[in-house]
């Protein structure tokens, strides 16, 4: 596939479409006559996104002006040093014109890198699957909420399958309420491409709690979702998102708007200052995936009942440093019965298309 070309007028959207396209994982703007103006990563699109910008945002304002290039023709030693050097993936060829020729991958110059790259940079994964989903009975009276039905599977094993994807090789579930019928669908994970342990707990711990119950210490981050959580978003992105920024606990959000039906009176005193038709006002909010590095699980206090919530609180009383990571792609927190048909809907249209 040939690497797409935008002009720094194309919308953010096709630059995420190209970026997911490509195995290289960055796009090109160019200008008329093809000279390179600069590059997007992934990384670049979500910076946009919580500058406040949108997927109809021009590329032109997201993208990096100064990307590390090499010339046509340079020796593979001299561009993997480059790679190596400036800590990127990739990196655009060009002419003796600055006119974009082609894209350079680390794993095209490194067989190394390239069988690294098979396998998830984050240590493994955790998802806290003891919901009882009392807003979706009768359903769940005998099932748990993460087995409820989505398009022919259940959501939990949809769940893993991204992971497994993604190359996690081995997850942790966290299981409580009808745990039994969890660890009976999944066993040891052997049947679904990746390695499956549990972590019982014996009452509710929260979102964060059964982290206490883990038998070994990462290395590196570890990943951890709610078990009610669909989505289509890039973990490996997450990963790089949360080592770029150097955090302590990195928090996944999805963007929400609220649009007020009214004319909206600013006002100083008794008089009016400004008026303003029907505004919206976003907000990011907590899309229940978390990366996770090993000294943010150092600061819970033993066993008992705690939320990621209060992670990311201790983390920043103590000054420890924590990302947000803007979701754009397909989210759902299955919480209702409305939130559970929409689901059903959006993978009912997805398995279409396949």
């Amino acid at each position: 596939m040939s690497d797409t070309r935008l002009s720094p007028g194309s919308a953010l959207i096709e630059a995420v479409r190209a970026i997911e396209s490509s195995r290289r994982r960055i796009a090109v703007v160019v200008d008329e006559d093809g000279r390179l103006l600069g590059t997007l990563t992934d990384g670049d699109v979500r910076r946009c996104l919580l500058d406040g910008g949108s997927l109809d945002t021009p590329v032109g304002r997201a993208m990096n002006p100064d990307p590390v290039t090499a010339e046509v023709g340079s020796p593979p030693g001299y561009v993997l040093d480059l790679l190596r050097r400036a800590n990127v993936l990739a990196l655009p060829l060009v002419d003796g014109n600055g006119r974009f020729q082609r894209l350079v991958h680390l794993t095209d110059l490194d067989k190394g890198s390239a069988e690294a790259a098979r396998g998830s940079a984050f240590d493994f994964a955790v998802i806290m699957a003891g919901g009882e989903g009392t807003r979706l009975r009768p359903l769940t009276e005998t099932i748990p909420k993460p087995m409820v039905d989505i398009g022919g599977m259940p959501l939990l094993e949809r769940q893993i399958q991204r992971l497994a994807d993604s190359g996690v090789r081995r997850v942790y579930l966290s299981v409580n309420y009808l745990g039994y019928v969890i660890e009976n669908h999944f066993g040891d994970g052997r049947d679904f491409g990746i390695e499956i342990r549990y972590l019982r707990e014996k009452e509710k711990l929260g979102t964060a709690g059964a982290l206490s119950l883990l038998p070994e210490t990462p290395q590196g981050p570890i990943i951890v979702m709610n078990g009610d959580i669909l989505t289509h978003s890039d973990f490996d992105s997450l990963h790089a998102f949360h080592q770029a920024h150097g955090a302590c606990v990195t928090v996944a959000a999805v963007d929400y708007r609220v649009s007020i039906p009214y004319g909206v009176i600013r006002s100083d005193g008794p008089f009016v200052s400004g008026l303003e038709e029907k505004p919206s006002q976003r907000f990011l909010c907590n899309a229940g995936i978390y990366a996770v590095s090993p000294q943010a699980l150092g600061l819970l206090q033993g066993e008992g009942h705690c939320n990621m919530t209060d992670v990311v609180a201790t983390c920043l009383d103590r000054g420890l440093p924590v990302a947000v990571f803007p979701v754009h792609e397909y989210w759902s927190d299955i919480g209702t019965p409305d939130d559970l048909e929409k689901a059903r809907a959006f993978f009912s249209e997805d398995t279409k298309h396949d």
